[in-house]
């Protein structure tokens, strides 16, 4: 539609395509669009066949549930207030995760594209901290940041940190070496080589870092979630498998791909304007 209406605005201004033009546009429009129905068909066609083979006892909904367990469960959650209350929690330990490794990172990444130096002395032990199981800090985390909201931003922050400083820090040394050198040739300090420069350059790869980051922050979320908290999506998928309460570890695992898909399409709308 948005194609359709960019070709109606030029129409109207005194542009005139030829009728070849505007059928392949409504093709390329009306291909689009099927492809999303074809994606939704899919959907609707998993959870239909997931109803129905529970409903035959084919599979035993005991252990896989089923969607109609889920809605009731759903149901359940919201009757009480829990709903709002786990989804909230994770939500802003997400988001708050997210902002502050993406920020962290880019920061990191600017200082050591800053000074070689430094970048040569803080490489090998990046390397390490990239490749330590995380996982192996919970202990320490909830020791020095105890056992609440701020210890599980921080297992999201270190999930992310290292790979948007990594990734961030490779962009900006893939800068044509050409331009920097036409740039200094002009007398340019280096922060106007980097703002002028790199920061452009360097524009869809932070994207994709974002889009990286989607996924690793909520990683990062239910990991600490699952050794720590009182409230959230991972508290609920931690309690529902201790107590067998399956019903409820499918309900938080569709909850949770639910957000992060809404994450990831907010990113992807930030995507598509830079595009523009």
């Amino acid at each position: 539609m948005k194609i359709l209406n960019f070709f109606k605005r030029k129409k109207n201004n005194n542009i005139n395509y030829s009728k070849e033009h505007i059928n392949y546009v409504k093709k390329l429009n009306r291909e689009k669009w099927i492809i999303k129905l074809i994606q939704l068909l899919i959907l609707v066609a998993f959870f239909v066949l997931w109803e129905l083979l529970t409903m035959f006892n084919i599979l035993d909904p005991f252990f896989i549930s089923s969607p109609s367990r889920m809605i009731a469960t759903l149901s359940d959650l919201y009757s009480s207030g829990e709903l709002f209350v786990h989804i909230g929690t994770t939500l802003y330990e997400t988001v708050v995760g997210f902002i502050l490794a993406t920020a962290l990172g880019y920061l990191i990444a600017v200082i050591l594209w800053w000074s070689e130096k430094l970048r040569k002395i803080f490489d090998p032990y990046i390397v390490v901290l990239n490749s330590l199981p995380k996982i192996a800090l919970g202990p320490l985390i909830i020791i020095w940041f105890g056992a609440g909201t701020t210890a599980i931003i921080v297992m999201c922050i270190l999930i992310c940190v290292i790979i948007t400083s990594l990734s961030l820090l490779g962009s900006f040394l893939s800068c044509d070496k050409d331009k920097i050198l036409l740039m200094k040739s002009m007398n340019a300090k280096k922060y106007q080589i980097f703002f002028k420069l790199i920061v452009p350059n360097s524009i869809p790869d932070f994207i994709s870092v974002l889009k990286i980051n989607v996924g690793m922050s909520w990683v990062g979320t239910i990991m600490g979630e699952y050794l720590v908290s009182k409230a959230g999506l991972g508290y609920l998928i931690v309690y529902g498998g201790t107590v067998f309460k399956l019903d409820l570890v499918m309900t938080s695992t569709v909850i949770l791909c639910l957000l992060a898909g809404g994450m990831y399409f907010i990113v992807s709308r930030i995507e598509a304007r830079f595009r523009r």
